[in-house]
């Protein structure tokens, strides 16, 4: 039976959205093309219909995923008025973000992935880390900062970097140990 392009178009969006969850929670070698398909609510035949390849898919989903992260920041610092930093650790770094992978920081979960999957997928994170960094930067420009770029750069390596070590810890203790050592730098 065939669908409408509006559906079509439908269809895919749910894939690349369950996909973007699932790969942020198991990684991209995590989940096959079958449990990608289950997740969206979909059969596994339909994949090929709208995706090349599952490298294909995991280039979408994570541009999806790092734009989410790119406009999760921008809310928490649209009305910021002052040096920005302090209230974009403090949301980052906090017990909801670290207990949220599956929806937080694509950087924190899958970053450390895209060597293993090839340049098409690093030039997705590199698009978004510019994005990002410049962004941070211009807020910091605005707070008189002279090298704002190296600090912009400096924030998001910390904060993402303490992200991933926290997660990477089973001691709930330790974990609250290094989110409140990145927040207090």
């Amino acid at each position: 039976m065939r669908v409408s392009r509006d559906v079509a178009a439908k269809n895919r969006r749910k894939v690349v959205d369950a996909a973007s969850r699932e790969f942020r929670s198991n990684g991209y070698d995590g989940i096959g093309v079958a449990g990608l398909m289950k997740s969206a609510g979909m059969t596994h035949g339909g994949f090929y219909k709208q995706f090349d390849s599952k490298d294909a898919l995991i280039a979408e989903a994570t541009e999806q995923a790092l734009k989410q992260n790119f406009d999760y920041w921008e809310r928490t610092l649209h009305a910021v008025g002052g040096d920005p930093l302090p209230t974009l650790r403090d949301w980052y770094l906090s017990q909801d973000h670290l207990n949220a992978r599956d929806r937080g920081c694509t950087f924190a979960t899958l970053a450390a992935e895209a060597p293993r999957h090839g340049a098409p997928l690093q030039d997705v994170f590199t698009a978004a880390v510019e994005r990002q960094v410049a962004d941070l930067a211009r807020r910091l420009e605005g707070e008189g900062d002279a090298d704002a770029r190296g600090a912009a750069l400096r924030a998001m390596a910390q904060m993402i970097g303490s992200m991933v070590l926290a997660r990477a810890v089973s001691d709930p203790d330790l974990q609250d140990e290094i989110l409140n050592a990145a927040r207090n730098v």
